[in-house]
């Protein structure tokens, strides 16, 4: 073969290889997962009834960040009762709880807390339309009141490392002082929810479609 007919080969070689990977998809390709979901008889008698308590309540079954806490159990069921706090103890009303919980899902672009909570968040009575401007990156618009301030004083914290005076007056006043220390706990919460996914690479359960396209701001 001369070398013109040589590189043309080659380049529809690299074409036909390039378009095969793409069709494929990142997730068909991947590696090893950091850490194999467990089942319940593979787990241990220290993991056990961790692994019983998180079978009643997730809707990821042992996944999301389950998966990596089952390997440090102490840690996983303190952690497991600070969730159970935040989710259904929490002086936070549900509604504005979930959001905080989005709005730092969607900061991580976190597949596993937004695929969870984006339908608990309707459940309790956030608008479609807001759910559907913070998957797209925005500030949603027409937000009532505490919504807003709540929008704004997880954002401020999480983004800027701090709240502004007129932000935490609001809040402190449309919410109170307690319901503004749980915010602020269920924000620190869930952003060190998505590090224990991000690190295990946890995403969706298979057969989900994710939420949050490779590359997308």
């Amino acid at each position: 073969m001369d070398r013109p007919a040589a590189t043309i080969a080659s380049a529809l070689l690299f074409g036909a290889s390039f378009l095969a990977i793409a069709m494929i998809g990142p997730r068909a390709m991947s590696k090893e997962p950091r850490f194999p979901l467990l089942s319940m008889e593979q787990l241990t008698d220290a993991q056990k009834p961790l692994g019983e308590e998180i079978m009643k309540v997730s809707s990821v079954g042992l996944g999301g960040p389950y998966n990596p806490l089952l390997r440090s159990p102490v840690l996983g069921q303190r952690m497991f009762d600070l969730w159970h706090y935040l989710r259904w103890e929490t002086s936070v009303p549900l509604k504005l709880n979930e959001f905080a919980i989005l709005i730092v899902a969607r900061q991580w672009r976190s597949q596993v807390e937004w695929y969870a909570h984006a339908p608990l968040a309707i459940k309790a009575g956030l608008a479609p339309d807001i759910v559907a401007e913070l998957k797209a990156n925005k500030r949603p618009s027409n937000m009532p009141q505490e919504e807003a301030a709540v929008y704004d004083f997880v954002t401020e914290l999480t983004t800027e490392h701090a709240v502004t005076d007129e932000s935490f007056a609001r809040a402190k006043k449309l919410l109170g002082e307690q319901q503004v220390v749980d915010l602020t706990t269920v924000t620190g919460c869930y952003v060190a929810t998505a590090m224990f996914l991000a690190m295990a690479e946890q995403s969706v359960p298979p057969g989900k479609e994710e939420l949050f396209a490779p590359g997308e701001p």
